[in-house]
């Protein structure tokens, strides 16, 4: 009975301390522990990552699985240049606005003239027969065409303000599946350390129990933090798969294979103004510009149809190259028509074109007060994901950070028990996955208030 505490004492440890020995040679205080200290049945369970090693200014490295198969990290001016050039809806913008160009050419362009052959008193036996060759051109007066050049040039200029709202959405996009994935990865680092952290515990607990130092409460509760985190990581990972579908469907090429990125996440949070974005908006949003485009087209199409009822001349010549008839000789003649504007004085189109201007006007005040509804609860998101990411760093994960340490020196000493120890490390675990989250929503609503609120850029099909 005596043999027991003298060897303990020949080690340096004594009974009391058994906890705290166990803890040490299983955890390591969190820093030393790797997955090469792992039977094999556990490295099947648990996931190669690198363990947490300081608050969220220190958090581990991406997962170094991703970073052995790719060449290089992909930063986000790559993807976003690789957006710009393959993201069909840029693709089909930029096609619209050459369409438009075209039609600018073509509206400009003068009637072509007719040409054919007349023939009269034929049947006559070649005694009154007449042979020659009409032609007529019709004369667009009224400055028609200028005007018609006016309408196309509004309509070309509105197509490409077009292109650069697409070409915003595309870039808020790519920017937010970047964020989305860059910490995404960082949650699978934090959670899959939550699995390796669980599973170390319950193989104290286990030690614990043969040692009759625990209880089957203990196991329970041990075998349940795995399943958790277990479960937690599961999540992270479709997060990360999802995220990066989404992603690769943005910058257009849906094959691309998952690569490791290239960017701070954890950058200081943009001091953003509510009246400063808001403003900003209103003088730069290219929704508005394309608003008052809208505008200027309206009106040049109200000019055009003011000038309708101005008549084109029409004017046709006849040349009879061979006449059979009294004299015998080629003769010639010409008409001149011009339609009566009578009945039809292009009223309904102008009456039309007049009620466009004052919509495209009513249009900007809508998109002008429509833009300031739409930043409220963006703006919000901002400012709360602003103000926990700021509360994290400052003061909820020291306070995490430090309620761990103590924890663990109180359990190494016999005042706490293995069940608080636990819970102490989950709170650490849990709250570096919601500083993590809370970073995201930071950096999307970050993203919409930099892009002008436009996102969505597979969704919107732009107007033609």
């Amino acid at each position: 009975m005596s043999s027991h505490p003298i060897q303990l004492r020949v080690w340096g440890l004594h009974p009391r301390c058994f906890r705290c020995v166990l803890w040490l040679w299983l955890v390591g205080c969190s820093s030393s522990v790797t997955i090469e200290n792992l039977t094999a049945q556990e490295r099947a369970v648990v996931p190669a990552v690198n363990p947490i090693r300081a608050p969220h200014v220190d958090l581990p490295l991406p997962d170094p699985r991703i970073r052995e198969t790719t060449p290089h990290s992909l930063g986000l001016a790559e993807l976003e240049e690789m957006a710009i050039a393959a993201n069909p809806a840029v693709v089909r913008a930029s096609a619209l606005v050459e369409a438009a160009r075209g039609n600018l050419l073509q509206v400009g362009l003068y009637p072509n003239p007719t040409v054919g052959y007349e023939g009269q008193q034929i049947g006559s036996g070649g005694l009154a027969e007449q042979h020659g060759v009409v032609f007529s051109q019709e004369i667009v007066r009224g400055g028609k065409l200028r005007l018609n050049r006016a309408v196309a040039q509004q309509e070309m200029m509105r197509t490409e303000q077009d292109l650069a709202v697409v070409k915003r959405r595309v870039l808020t996009d790519v920017r937010i599946a970047f964020y989305q994935v860059l910490l995404a990865q960082r949650q699978i680092d934090a959670t899959e350390n939550l699995v390796l952290i669980s599973w170390q515990g319950a193989k104290a607990v286990d030690a614990l129990v043969k040692a009759k130092e625990a209880t089957r409460a203990d196991v329970l509760q041990a075998q349940l933090e795995v399943e958790n985190a277990q479960l937690v990581a599961r999540n992270a990972r479709n997060r990360h798969d999802a995220a990066w579908r989404s992603l690769s469907a943005i910058v257009g090429q849906p094959e691309l294979p998952p690569q490791a990125l290239d960017g701070d996440a954890h950058a200081s949070p943009q001091q953003i103004e509510f009246r400063d974005a808001l403003t900003q908006l209103r003088s730069q949003s290219p929704e508005l510009a394309t608003a008052m485009s809208e505008i200027s087209r309206a009106r040049a199409v109200l000019d055009r149809a003011q000038v309708e009822p101005i008549p084109n001349v029409i004017v046709q010549g006849l040349v009879n190259a061979v006449d059979n008839g009294v004299s015998g000789k080629p003769d010639a003649g010409i008409t001149v028509t011009v339609p009566l504007p009578v009945f039809n004085r292009n009223q309904g189109a102008i009456l039309k074109a007049r009620h466009e201007v004052v919509a495209a006007e009513r249009a900007v005040q809508q998109i002008e007060l429509g833009l300031q509804s739409r930043l409220a609860p963006v703006f919000e998101r901002y400012a709360n994901a602003r103000y926990h990411v700021q509360r994290y760093r400052e003061a909820i994960l020291p306070a995490a950070q430090e309620s761990l340490d103590l924890t663990r020196k109180l359990y190494e000493g016999g005042e706490a028990t293995f069940l608080s120890l636990l819970t102490s490390q989950r709170t650490f675990s849990q709250t570096n996955l919601n500083y993590l989250e809370s970073l995201r929503e930071l950096r999307i609503a970050e993203a919409e208030i930099d892009g002008f609120l436009l996102r969505d850029s597979l969704d919107v099909v732009p107007a033609k």
